[in-house]
């Protein structure tokens, strides 16, 4: 049985004129995982991101902290392959784990937000803010979840659930490429909207239950899935114990 940890990035830069880069919380959250699974000795067979930027530095943040000698002794004298290579990026990264197009997603809410000042003018109005602009972003997924203007997205949400289970069976085939046997451990770094996809599509529901999903998914938290011949099951969803030991100011969602 193949064990999946699919985890979320750590907390990227909401509100900020770049999303696409960790804060540096979220730096300290990928740490975090990489400590804790060292110090439990969780053994990481292979390491996968997107090609996102948040996605490649959590990844690189864990690995610093993940001590590679808790998989050094395999047993049988062969040498040990590291996880992940980060001078290859053609074998770690799988570009079908990358986040849907928020900012299109946005935009699409509402065409006076092709503007950045009326957004900024928009949320302005509140007494706080980043609230605001919350709600705003709050509205415009659940647009692009209701199905009624798919046509609009550059990327409608049924394309990219789509592309979320197409991502999972990719690992699929990159464990029997990599010849991993039945007990191994993938970890993944990825993206709110592409692990509540795939847990929604294996529990049976729809865009509503995904997108309820996303709303609750902690910044590195981990989501498992195990591999069994042709068949997938969920484990577990968004664990995140290697946070809350730390204290509440350490648990995001953003």
């Amino acid at each position: 049985m193949t064990t999946i940890l699919l985890a979320r990035h750590g907390q990227a830069s909401f509100g900020q004129e770049n999303y696409d880069q960790l804060s540096e919380l979220g730096a300290v959250q990928a740490q975090m995982l990489g400590q804790h699974y060292a110090t439990t000795q969780r053994r990481i067979d292979a390491i996968f991101t997107g090609k996102l930027v948040r996605q490649q530095d959590s990844a690189r943040h864990f690995w610093e902290h993940y001590q590679p000698s808790v998989h050094t002794d395999t047993g049988d004298g062969m040498p040990v392959v590291s996880a992940i290579d980060f001078d290859q990026p053609d074998s770690y990264i799988l570009p079908k784990f990358d986040e849907f197009n928020h900012k299109d997603v946005f935009v699409k809410s509402n065409p006076d937000f092709m503007n950045k000042g009326a957004i900024t003018a928009e949320v302005a109005k509140s007494e706080v803010p980043a609230t605001r602009l919350a709600e705003l972003f709050d509205q415009a997924m659940q647009r692009w979840h209701g199905g009624d203007n798919d046509k609009d997205y550059i990327e409608s949400w049924p394309q990219f659930n789509d592309r979320a289970q197409q991502a999972l069976e990719q690992v699929r085939a990159q464990v029997a490429s990599l010849g991993l046997d039945r007990n191994s451990t993938v970890l993944i770094f990825t993206s709110g909207g592409v692990i509540s996809a795939i847990t929604a599509q294996l529990l049976k529901q729809g865009s509503q239950t995904a997108y309820q999903l996303n709303k609750s998914l902690v910044n590195t938290g981990v989501t498992s899935v195990t591999f069994k011949d042709q068949s997938t099951r969920l484990m577990s969803l968004n664990e995140y114990s290697h946070l809350f030991s730390y204290g509440n100011s350490f648990v995001t969602w953003r």
